[in-house]
């Protein structure tokens, strides 16, 4: 194994702002703490959230390296006392909250998984965010079960194309929305048995014609705003809506009764703040009951495309065309 340098390049952000405030600099390479392995990394995604903290609306919690990146896959080159799950050399993908725009970042030992065999470095750097996010919200939160329908709002963003594949391997029904027939395209290849274009069609009116007027069990949604009320509309009785992001804005004028008198679950969760023996948990169940479908290949994030570390601000820029279909993933 090659030494580890003192120094590193890195991506920070050199003030709020748009794409541009995102500059290459050079840092100390961190050493891991306890429970802590320092990974070389080869790939990281690029999330929303990222987009979120470059613009100062989303600040890391108290902590966290001030660097953006939430996901990345490499190599463990360092081990912090009491890390044991895995062994210099391993190739681990990992969440990680905060420091993923750089050649070398921390992560938790206990949230760190193998690569799978099937997937190329690319492809383990675009997914520990997405699949922990949806496997929580959609399957513990919302409870999604065997032979019940999911509606994805966003269907062809990262999470979206996750929660698509995860619900059919799992014995579910997806339904998506999309922006245009390039997304319901990749949308309805990845499983879904329909894609709603929001622009054109009332998602509400396609959803009830699509379950014979029933509804959906479980809503996964990113956009909140108007859609709040319209998701109420969409559930099925005793429906579960679970609330991961709000991109069309936090406030919304809804009729509480529909709440009520549908039996319905309105939930939400962000996972950047939550404890590290929380996202544990959450990846012992992954590798229990996911974690077989990637070594076969059978779940794989869609990339839309990859950028070099120097070149976030590209990647960032292509993120907010809301044009990409996938993920978005840095290589280092």
């Amino acid at each position: 194994m090659e030494p580890i340098p003192s120094q590193m390049t890195v991506v920070g952000i050199s003030k709020p702002g748009g794409p541009e405030v995102l500059l290459p600099e050079t840092r100390d390479v961190p050493k891991p703490g306890p429970g802590e392995i320092l990974v070389k990394v080869a790939a990281a995604g690029v999330n929303r959230p990222d987009v979120a903290q470059r613009s100062g609306s989303y600040p890391p919690p108290p902590g966290a390296s001030d660097l953006p990146g939430l996901e990345i896959a490499g190599e463990v080159v360092a081990l912090g006392d009491g890390a044991s799950r895995h062994k210099l050399g391993d190739k681990v993908m990992s969440l990680v909250a905060g420091g993923g725009y750089a050649e070398y970042c921390i992560a938790q030992d206990a949230q760190a998984m193998k690569v799978p065999a099937a997937y190329s470095m690319i492809e383990a750097g675009a997914t520990p965010e997405t699949l922990m996010t949806v496997w929580h919200n959609v399957f513990e939160r919302g409870g999604l079960q065997p032979g019940e329908t999911l509606l994805v709002h966003g269907g062809s963003s990262g999470i979206g194309t996750m929660a698509i594949q995860l619900a059919v391997a799992l014995g579910s029904k997806v339904i998506t929305t999309v922006g245009s027939q390039d997304k319901a395209d990749a949308c309805l290849k990845l499983g879904a048995s329909r894609a709603i274009n929001y622009k054109t069609e009332d998602f509400v009116a396609a959803v009830k014609e699509a379950t014979g007027g029933k509804g959906v069990e479980v809503i996964l949604d990113m956009v909140g705003g108007d859609y709040i009320e319209r998701n109420y509309d969409a559930a099925a009785m005793d429906g579960r809506i679970v609330q991961i992001a709000f991109l069309g804005g936090a406030k919304a004028n809804v009729n509480f009764v529909k709440l009520m008198t549908k039996r319905l679950h309105h939930t939400g969760s962000t996972l950047r703040p939550r404890s590290n023996a929380d996202k544990a948990a959450m990846v012992a169940a992954i590798e229990a009951k996911v974690l077989p479908l990637l070594e076969q290949g059978r779940i794989k994030p869609l990339i839309d495309g990859t950028f070099a570390l120097r070149d976030a601000a590209d990647a960032h820029r292509r993120m907010e065309t809301s044009q990409h279909i996938g993920k978005i993933v840095l290589t280092v």
